[in-house]
């Protein structure tokens, strides 16, 4: 490490930076793909519910009789919710694999001798 340049060693501080962003968030987005379709199997296996059938939620530790519109309704908005945090995480996740690739291309490029990557 003592013979790389300050500059490319601060350019590698920031590319493991960028790592620990990326990983975070695809780990965040996979647990809130588990979620959808965790709220996804609770509609379908709601469908064939009657509908004047009791109807139970987990609401922290009780359990709470709801009527099935609303369990439906509650879990439509929930997926609808998750998905658009997918979506938000995914763009964020593009956005840093670029600057990742773009910055580990620079490092390159500055431990080969070349002159830097336009950016």
């Amino acid at each position: 490490m003592n013979n790389i340049p300050p500059k490319v060693q601060n350019q590698l501080a920031m590319l493991q930076q960028l790592q620990q962003q990326l990983q975070t968030i695809v780990g965040q987005k996979a647990q809130y793909e588990i979620a959808v379709r965790e709220a996804k199997k609770a509609s379908e296996e709601l469908r064939d519910v009657a509908e004047n059938a009791e109807i139970f939620v987990s609401v922290g530790s009780v359990m709470m009789q709801q009527p099935k519109e609303k369990v439906e309704a509650q879990l439509t908005e929930k997926t609808e919710s998750l998905e658009l945090r997918i979506k938000s995480l995914e763009k964020q996740e593009k956005m840093l694999q670029g600057k990742f690739e773009q910055l580990q291309a620079q490092i390159k490029a500055a431990l080969e001798g070349k002159p830097p990557v336009a950016t």
